[in-house]
């Protein structure tokens, strides 16, 4: 089995449903016996340029261990469904577990906004 890294955008109407999408996904790997070491919702961004006259979308990032039949079969179900704007599949030499550069700079913003909420009560 390898590694990958997978980056999805999700049409922001969609943001209530990405839960469930996710667990879908996930059991997706897991039912072939591959491994999600490491899930990240990076929450709702600016995108760099407009897909779809959208300039906001959610963003998700997954690490998982799995074969290169799990990995056809997300990528079909990533192509079919109309909450997925974009996807990223990359193969990786080892198992990512740390917080990404992205999620640090995400609970980075949380903290201040939480900082400015306090400061301002």
């Amino acid at each position: 089995m390898r590694h990958y890294e997978i980056v999805l955008i999700i049409h922001p109407d969609q943001s209530e449903q990405v839960p469930a999408m996710v667990e879908r996904y996930k059991g997706m790997v897991t039912a072939k016996g591959g491994v999600v070491h490491r899930f990240e919702d990076w929450g709702r961004r600016q995108m760099a340029y407009q897909i779809q006259k959208l300039a906001k979308a959610h963003y998700l990032c997954l690490n998982i261990e799995a074969g290169q039949d799990v990995v056809q079969e997300l990528e079909h179900s990533f192509k079919f469904s109309d909450a997925v704007l974009r996807h990223l599949i990359v193969k990786m030499d080892k198992a990512e577990t740390q917080p990404s550069v992205m999620m640090r700079s995400v609970e980075r913003e949380e903290a201040r906004k939480a900082a400015q909420t306090e400061q301002a009560a």
